[in-house]
This record gives structure tokens, C-alpha cells and sequence, in this order.
């Protein structure tokens, strides 16, 4: 049977569709119809001769043949793009897209100071922020650059720093909840607290960790309220603002209400201090112009 030569767009469509695992979500992200992204996947199997996604009403997935091609397709098509992108250092301002996938904690608590200013001075940029807190590759997942702090990031990554070099995990509580249950005086008091716990996607819920004069403790307490990651943890902060217990959360992210006293310190001399997060991508692949803008941006504000 005779072939016929895909077409670059289909190509693309195919790796959009598989990456997003269905179409309506690849249409979304992508911006145009699940209809056209369908008649393009269709089109290539055509020309192709082999089917390339199963589909069903609740997933999408590569057959055989798709997967062996999107093993080489994706690479491919990000040298593509990275090819045309030359061009766009040639021009007074870059344009495009700039794809970031950062932590909730980073989103909340560090790019507000950022991305005002980058958006300023680079208005041809149009930047997409996907915010979750496991690692992932970027470059799977169809970003330029992730954001992650420093014992996540791999050795083959380069990483710039971003935000705060410094930032602290505070514990704190009521005034009421402490005037009732009394104030620990020790990490492993926290054994007989009510403590409000965030528990990551994986199911993992980290143990809290304390410093003090090198001494490093692990606390794994109990409480009333277990949340997931990101803006659920606005749930732990409000319960322990209304007195349900203690939590233990970014310094960032409490100031308000330590700074208006519906939350009070709890073990301060134990918050353990780390470095601020980076912003990372792989050193093997040419720099888009818009990520490029970006660095500079970051660099030239620290």
C-alpha cells in the first residue's frame, strides 16, 4: 500500500493528543477544536497506513506503531521547533509561548513577584503556568522549563535561581487552640497535639521536619485533618486559624496571619531553614528565545 507523506501540523497533533492522553484536553491546551485535532489523527493514520491511538470513550492511548513513533517523534519535533526559534533571536522582542511547570508553593508564593514585571517587558510573551508538586520531564510534558527546589533537581539539568535563596517551614497555631492545649516546648511534644498534615498526589504524607544547633528531627503527628497538596492547604491553614490545631507550612504562606496574630509562633527556634528554589531546564537542547527572555529577566531582578 502506498504511503503518502504526513504533514508537519498532523504530526504535531498526534504528539499534542498523546502527550494530553485524549482530545479534549489537548484541544484545550492547545486552543482549537478536539473536531480538527480528530480529522488530523485521522489523516495521518491515512497517509501512514497503520492505526496509531486507540480510542475509547474514556482514554486515549498509542497503539504499537504510535508509541514507537512518538519515541522518536517527540525529540524530532521539539529540534524543529527549536530550529524556527533561531529566528527569533533576530528580532527587538521575542514572542510566543513560554510553558512553566512549577510547585503550588511556587506559584503561590514566588511568581507573584516575578511575572508582573517579566510580562511588562516582554508583552509578545504569552507565559502558561502548569502548577502541581511532583517532578516531572519537562520536556514530556510539553514545557520549556520546571521550577523545583534543589533536592529534586537532576544532575543533567541546569538550574538558575530564582525568588528567595533562603525560605523557612513555620509551625504555628490559635492563641486559643495553645491557651487550651498548652504550647510545645519540643518537636516530639507534637505527639500530643492535634496537627493538621497535607499529604501529596502519590499518597505520600512527608514527616515534619525541625532543626536546631545541627540537630535534625523527624516528626511523623497525628491529627483531625489531612489535606492534598496546593490550595487545600488554605483548608489545614483555616482550620488551625480557627483553632483545630497546629500546622506547619512555608513561613510565606502564614505570614498574614502571624502578622495579625490569628496565628502565633510554635517551636520558632526549630524552623528549619533551606534553599530557595530553582528554575531548571536540560542543558542539551538549544534555549527557546522566550525562556531565554525569561532568564534574563530573573537574573537581572535577584
Amino acid at each position: 500500500m502506498e504511503t503518502r507523506k504526513p504533514e508537519l501540523s498532523d504530526l504535531n497533533a498526534l504528539l499534542a493528543v498523546a502527550t494530553a492522553g485524549g482530545f479534549r484536553e489537548a484541544a484545550r491546551k492547545g486552543r482549537q477544536s478536539a473536531s480538527t485535532l480528530s480529522e488530523a489523527i485521522r489523516r495521518l493514520e491515512t497517509d501512514l497506513g497503520v492505526r496509531l491511538l486507540n480510542r475509547s470513550t474514556r482514554s486515549v492511548t498509542p497503539t504499537e506503531a504510535g508509541a514507537q513513533l512518538l519515541e522518536r517523534l517527540g525529540p524530532a519535533l521539539r529540534e524543529v521547533d527549536a530550529a524556527i526559534d533561531v529566528v527569533n533571536t533576530f528580532r527587538d522582542r521575542p514572542s510566543g509561548t513560554l510553558r512553566l511547570n512549577v510547585p503550588i508553593s511556587v506559584a503561590r508564593l514566588v511568581l507573584p513577584a516575578i511575572l508582573p514585571g517579566f510580562m511588562a517587558a516582554y508583552p509578545d510573551i504569552r507565559v502558561e503556568i502548569t502548577a502541581e508538586d511532583s517532578f516531572v520531564d519537562v520536556l514530556a510534558q510539553g514545557c520549556d522549563a520546571g521550577m523545583r527546589y534543589e533536592e529534586r533537581l537532576e544532575a543533567d539539568m541546569i538550574a538558575v535561581p530564582v525568588g528567595p535563596r533562603h525560605q523557612r517551614m513555620a509551625t504555628a497555631a490559635a492563641p486559643a487552640y495553645l491557651a487550651a492545649h498548652g504550647t510545645p516546648e519540643h518537636p516530639r511534644d507534637l505527639l500530643d497535639h492535634a496537627c493538621l498534615r497535607g499529604r501529596f498526589r502519590s499518597g505520600a504524607m512527608p514527616d515534619w521536619e525541625f532543626e536546631h544547633d545541627g540537630e535534625v528531627i523527624f516528626v511523623d503527628p497525628k491529627g483531625p485533618l489531612i489535606v492534598g497538596p496546593g490550595g487545600a492547604m488554605d483548608l489545614a491553614v483555616a482550620a488551625a486559624v480557627a483553632g483545630n490545631g497546629i500546622v506547619h507550612l512555608f513561613e510565606e504562606w502564614l505570614a498574614p496571619h502571624l502578622h495579625d496574630g490569628t496565628l502565633v509562633p510554635v517551636l520558632k527556634p526549630w524552623w528549619q531553614m533551606f534553599s530557595g528554589p530553582y528554575l531548571y531546564y536540560p542543558g542539551r537542547r538549544l534555549v527557546p528565545a522566550t525562556l531565554r527572555a525569561f532568564i534574563d529577566h530573573i537574573r537581572a531582578s535577584a
